[in-house]
């Protein structure tokens, strides 16, 4: 019985565990972009750490020593190397240990048949129909058959076909047309 309990125990611990890699793995392949807001840590510099730095519209930041530091296009963990790479050496620090983690992604927007339609904060693991939740649901005349995605990573800025069990991605643009009736 005693080993039994154990074995549970340590399968909810791995359950645990995996659900929060999950989430660390997509953060690790988030490409930054205007409107992200990130804390950046450098070991025992607290004049270099900073606790929110909001990138521009150009995806740009600006840093002590370094000053503009293009983020836009880059995960988290590339502007911790680049960091660390441009902070090396004699004239800076010799050995800096940085952290970049992402604090706010930028808002979504959702427009159409719904009852607010606007920016809204972006939440990692949203779906369509969570976006309409918080735009507080669709009107009377929406049509859950003519949603239009476009993905702030196309360049083209194509309108895609979706459904309320796409995934709704950060700067993502929501439309919900009329049905007809």
């Amino acid at each position: 019985m005693l080993l039994r309990n154990l074995i549970l125990a340590l399968s909810v611990i791995l359950a645990i565990l995996s659900g929060g890699g999950a989430q660390a793995e997509s953060d690790s392949t988030y490409k930054l972009a205007s409107g992200d807001i990130i804390r950046i840590s450098v070991f025992g510099e607290p004049d270099l750490s900073f606790e929110e730095i909001r990138l521009n519209d150009a995806g740009i930041f600006s840093y002590p020593f370094l000053g503009d530091v293009r983020a836009k296009g880059k995960t988290a963990a590339e502007i911790e190397r680049m960091l660390t790479d441009r902070l090396k050496g004699d004239e800076y620090l010799t050995d800096p240990r940085v952290s970049v983690s992402i604090l706010k992604y930028r808002d979504f927007f959702i427009s159409g048949e719904v009852k607010t339609p606007g920016g809204y904060p972006f939440q990692p693991g949203l779906t369509l129909r969570r976006a309409v939740a918080l735009a507080g649901g669709l009107t009377e005349r929406a049509s859950v058959n003519r949603i239009t995605i476009i993905r702030d990573q196309d360049p083209q800025r194509r309108a895609v076909e979706a459904t309320l069990d796409t995934t709704v991605m950060p700067g993502d643009t929501i439309n919900i047309d009329q049905g007809f009736f």
